[in-house]
């Protein structure tokens, strides 16, 4: 992707292999787009560019995702992002993306556009989201397999504090499995299936 982009005259000042590393990025380097992709390890995409906005407020975002559920759009567009693509679209509409995005206007991809449109006319509004950011950090990587141990370290935090969040996520969404855990995540579109 970086050579597409610089090939049609981009600067790419930075690449990252999973959220975290997007997050610190941004607030050493302030681009003026972040390219994310929702599935990226640690911190998926959306949670990336909510945190993005916070410390390069700048920074404009676009989201790549394989989702065009009303509910992950609306909520990408709710978290800042202001673009939305869908990965089965041409990198032409990726560079077209990047363009409007820094003139600041929002760009949508075809169907997450229909989406957008189909919520509206339904009056759809987004589900309630029970967890806090960190629990849905977490609830992240749990579903990308981490164990509790891993999640501590990753977080920063003790084991028990990572057992803790843990635990309450499950209370809260009363799920007691990781399987359920995975199927939820996947659901609000914390990970990719």
């Amino acid at each position: 992707m970086k050579v597409l982009l610089e090939r049609v005259g981009f600067k790419v000042v930075g690449e990252a292999s999973d959220g975290r590393q997007a997050i610190r990025l941004a607030q050493d380097l302030h681009p003026d787009v972040a390219v994310l992709d929702l599935a990226m390890p640690s911190v998926n995409g959306l949670e990336a560019a909510r945190e993005i906005l916070k410390v390069s407020p700048r920074t404009r975002t676009i989201l790549l995702t394989m989702s065009t559920e009303d509910h992950h759009v609306l909520e990408a567009l709710r978290a800042g992002v202001r673009g939305y693509i869908v990965k089965t679209q041409a990198v032409e509409e990726l560079v077209e993306a990047i363009r409007e995005v820094s003139r600041g206007l929002t760009h949508l991809s075809p169907d997450a556009s229909k989406a957008v449109v189909q919520a509206y006319l339904a009056k759809t509004d987004l589900p309630h989201d029970p967890l806090t950011p960190r629990e849905r950090q977490v609830l992240q990587l749990v579903a990308e397999g981490k164990r509790t141990k891993e999640i501590a370290e990753l977080l920063g935090v003790s084991f028990k504090t990572a057992e803790t969040y843990r635990t309450r996520l499950m209370e809260k969404l009363q799920i007691h499995q990781t399987a359920g855990l995975v199927r939820y995540a996947i659901r609000r579109g914390l990970i990719e299936p």
